[in-house]
């Protein structure tokens, strides 16, 4: 039996259910906001939902629920992230909204095809639209300027991300660019 809601999705559709990986490597501040190479595995897990309606706009999309683990990860996650995406077939525009427990959100946005296999969203600090707010400590000591993603849903069933959240830490001048990425396995549809 198909899920009429499945048909909605643009390109998310392929996102649907659990995805593991762990050949994740994140680059970010260490303790003395140095550099930081920390290898990670994660769990990605995705849900349909729609249609959610904004009067003459209606979306489509994903919940999720991303982990991440230290390599070999045993324990509590040192990342955990909710959120959703969302696919507005109408203007063609894909959107994530996030937020994490060190209580900071963002809703990233771009443009794609229905059936693109790669697409990237991006948020700017200060955006009305696709922007980035922050608690007053992380505003002061690690404020994020900049949030892109790029997704991509590989011919061999892997889905490839790579993410870079742009920093201005206390103190420097120069910006901190903190990238993580990894390949993940459909586990689970």
């Amino acid at each position: 039996m198909s899920n009429p809601i499945l048909e909605k999705l643009g390109p998310l559709r392929p996102l649907v259910g659990t995805w593991e990986g762990g050949s994740g490597l994140d680059i970010g501040p260490s303790a003395a906001r140095e550099v930081e190479e920390t290898k990670f595995r994660e769990r990605m897990v995705f849900e349909p939902f729609g249609p959610a309606e904004n009067h003459e706009q209606v979306l489509y999309g994903l919940r999720y629920h991303l982990q991440a683990w230290r390599d070999p990860g045993e324990g509590d996650p040192f990342h955990d992230e909710i959120g959703y995406w969302y696919w507005d077939a109408k203007n063609k525009w894909i959107m994530k909204s996030l937020t994490i427990p060190r209580a900071m959100v963002v809703l990233a946005g771009g443009t794609c095809a229905a059936d693109a296999k790669k697409f990237k969203v991006s948020a700017r600090v200060g955006n009305g639209t696709f922007g980035i707010l922050s608690n007053p400590f992380l505003e002061e000591e690690f404020k994020t300027v900049l949030f892109d993603q790029e997704i991509e849903v590989r011919d061999d069933g892997t889905l490839a991300y790579a993410e870079n959240t742009v920093m201005l830490l206390k103190g420097r001048t120069q910006l901190f660019e903190h990238k993580d990425r990894n390949v993940l396995k459909k586990v689970k549809d």
